[in-house]
């Protein structure tokens, strides 16, 4: 894929000859970074991470490459006292020399690796990126860095650890009731309702979990002609009638990373993506198209994955307040036994649509990044064997994945529409709350 031969492009380059151009620009060379953030991606994928979970490691590891570079760029800003809890971090040594993309790579995968569980594999991946600058540089300079992207990391970690994260490992097991309406284990495993706590993780920039929360979904009545009624019978209608161009959109935007299949007796399972992971490939496909060295490229995965962060925790409050049931279970229940939906129904209630909330912060954050008509072709999920899709902005592929969980029969147009209204809200807000950039832009030379 192209990840992996960029990857091992740069790592021929770095052993065998003479460093990019791009690594003696006072930017950096980019793709050390790209690298990191594809790795850590597949680490997730391994992993089975969930797509909260997912979202908080690429959201401090993110911002532990931007806090580690940004030194070397006078005009930017520090996220220290802009996202909650962050104090300010230790600043190099003053006259020394770094190379900071090396200090600001080694910071991500450190904090990367300590927030999934197959420490080997970016402990590898580390070794591979890392080994081959060291005879790019004086020993003196690659240890400085070395050193001060695990200070920033260690100081990024302490800080991650106090989020509430591993407080609700031990809180009780959700309970599942059958009252009507409300949400319960779907086909075909039946799985527990994931992260139904993750509205007490501590946000950056939100207010509160509840900071936006959206409209009340419509109660449910499944009586011929009341608006839950309507809102299931859509979900049917459009199942049984998919194009192959709908049914190629739900495909393209499934993100579920895991999926059970069924055959006979036996039970196994598809990794995927996860919706956040397909996000930050985005941020790489616009980086490269805009041309953006490494401080840019940091800035963006930083303001992008905070986005998905808070999304994430905005959405997953009103999952589990209001609790609503899946489309599948209501018309098998309802309508027709024997219907499926094209996409498996993820183990958490549908309202509002997780997928709508996080794409369209993201695409708000991407669109102040790079601008409103910026086309791209998303070429994510060819590593997963569907083919790229192009877009003509963030805004027009957001739009394609809220309405893709219509067409994949996995929510309502309610929980859709909704979930594009918190994304909008929290995206906007990230966009108003996190300055990058001071006052006075000037870039230190590497």
């Amino acid at each position: 894929m192209r990840q992996s031969i960029v990857l091992m492009a740069l790592l021929s380059a770095c052993a065998n000859g003479p460093p990019p151009p791009a690594a003696y620009q006072p930017g950096g060379d980019p793709e050390l970074l790209h690298a990191a953030v594809q790795q850590l991606t597949d680490v997730i994928v391994y992993d089975i991470l969930s797509p909260p979970q997912a979202s908080r490691a690429y959201a401090y590891a993110s911002i532990a490459a931007y806090e580690a570079v940004r030194p070397a760029h006078p005009g930017q800003r520090t996220l220290a006292g802009q996202v909650r809890g962050l104090a300010p971090l230790p600043e190099p040594a003053a006259g020394a020399d770094y190379n900071y993309p090396l200090a600001a790579t080694h910071a991500f995968l450190i904090v990367g690796r300590a927030l999934t569980f197959s420490h080997d594999r970016l402990d590898s991946t580390r070794v591979k990126l890392e080994q081959p600058l060291r005879s790019r540089m004086s020993p003196a300079v690659f240890e400085r860095s070395i050193a001060y992207g695990d200070t920033v990391a260690q100081r990024i970690l302490a800080w991650a650890a106090k989020d509430n994260y591993l407080q609700t490992r031990g809180y009780p097991k959700y309970t599942v009731t059958a009252d009507p309406g409300r949400w319960r284990p779907t086909p075909p495993a039946y799985m527990d309702a994931v992260e139904p706590y993750w509205n007490k993780i501590r946000p950056f920039v939100l207010d509160s979990a509840a900071q936006f929360r959206p409209q009340a979904t419509y109660r449910f009545d499944m009586q011929p002609g009341s608006q839950f009624y309507k809102e299931a019978r859509e979900v049917y209608d459009v199942g049984r009638t998919l194009s192959d161009e709908r049914r190629a959109i739900a495909a393209f935007w499934d993100c579920n990373p895991y999926v059970m299949h069924v055959q006979g007796h036996t039970m196994f399972a598809t990794k995927k993506i996860t919706p956040g992971g397909h996000w930050m490939g985005i941020v790489a496909i616009a980086a490269r198209l805009a041309h953006a060295d490494f401080m840019r490229s940091a800035e963006a995965y930083a303001r992008t994955a905070i986005a998905l962060n808070e999304a994430f925790i905005a959405v997953w409050d009103e999952k589990y307040r209001s609790n609503v049931i899946r489309p599948e279970t209501v018309i098998n229940a309802y309508i027709d036994e024997r219907w499926e939906p094209l996409l498996q129904t993820p183990p958490f209630p549908e309202y509002t649509s997780g997928h709508s909330g996080i794409s369209t912060a993201a695409s708000i954050v991407l669109t102040d990044e790079f601008g409103d008509t910026f086309g791209f072709t998303d070429d994510v999920e060819k590593a997963y064997g569907l083919p790229a899709r192009s877009f003509t902005s963030f805004k027009q592929a957001a739009a394609e994945a809220a309405i893709s969980r219509l067409y994949g029969g996995i929510h309502y147009r309610h929980a859709i529409e909704q979930g594009q209204v918190q994304g909008r809200s929290v995206g906007d807000l990230v966009v108003q709350r996190i300055q990058t950039k001071n006052a006075v832009a000037t870039t230190a030379s590497f």
